[in-house]
């Protein structure tokens, strides 16, 4: 979103190319579902939210809060509380002093230095799109039951690697190595929830990293306005081997108070 954390969210597009292979049910509940999902993605600019980011790494825990606002083209985030307190009086002045002189700045930006930092942000966006993309391409679905979650009643849906598929980047290669789950609303064919979870150790580069099993991610979406739904909750734990030492760290964030970015 600001940006989901995974490089997170925050979202996905594209018909699933493999779709042709699966049962009729299962085939369009996956296209419509993905079809809204993108139609999500492309709206999800036009909000400003609050983004809860709770961090850890080597035993140490971190919790920051900002007001996600687009400015001219791109995010802003304003610090708004830490470690669950809002910012002292002094404190909260300086960040919405920082605030409006980025504001200003950026509406005296050059129109060469405006299309370059917007055009990083739209590339950031685009990169999550497409590893959510190819989480899609990338698993084979099967439809197992139904139940409610978050007061929507859902189709629940398995995910395994498809047999052949092909990462498309290094970081892609992940998919070959997780199985997860969805769950898509049965009203407006959106998801409520999508899990995933790393099953077998997958290396990228010359074998000098390698993602390991019990690697998580979770996606949590809900209704904004409409048929628009915006992610609620991101989380992940990730567990890492580089050369001979361990890499875990683990984040969960939430997203509230979505409001059209004025």
């Amino acid at each position: 979103m600001g940006r989901l954390r995974t490089g997170t969210l925050l979202v996905v597009t594209a018909v699933c190319a493999r779709s042709a292979n699966l049962p009729d049910q299962v085939r369009d509940i996956v296209r419509r579902s993905v079809e809204n999902t993108n139609a999500d993605w492309k709206a999800a600019p036009a909000y400003d939210f609050t983004e809860k980011d709770v961090v850890k790494k080597h035993d140490r825990q971190t919790t920051k809060s900002f007001r996600v606002t687009m400015i001219d083209g791109s995010p802003y985030n304003k610090l708004i509380a830490l470690n669950g307190e809002p910012l002292p009086a002094v404190q909260a002045a300086a960040e919405e002093e920082k605030m409006r002189q980025e504001t200003a700045h950026r509406k005296a930006e050059s129109p060469s230095v405006r299309q370059k930092r917007v055009a990083q942000y739209q590339r950031e966006r685009r990169q999550d799109h497409e590893l959510l993309t190819e989480m899609v391409n990338g698993f084979r679905f099967k439809l197992v039951g139904e139940e409610s979650l978050n007061g929507r009643k859902c189709f629940v849906l398995t995910a395994e690697p498809l047999p052949g598929y092909q990462p498309k980047s290094r970081e892609t290669k992940v998919l070959t190595g997780m199985h997860g789950k969805m769950y898509v609303d049965e009203q407006q064919y959106q998801w409520v929830r999508v899990q995933a979870e790393v099953f077998r150790p997958v290396a990228f580069g010359l074998f000098i990293a390698h993602v390991e099993p019990g690697t998580q991610f979770t996606l949590e979406q809900r209704p904004i306005e409409g048929n628009l739904w915006l992610p609620s909750h991101f989380s992940m734990n990730v567990h890492a081997r580089i050369l001979f030492s361990a890499r875990d760290s683990a984040e969960d964030d939430t997203y509230s108070d979505y409001r059209r970015a004025r």
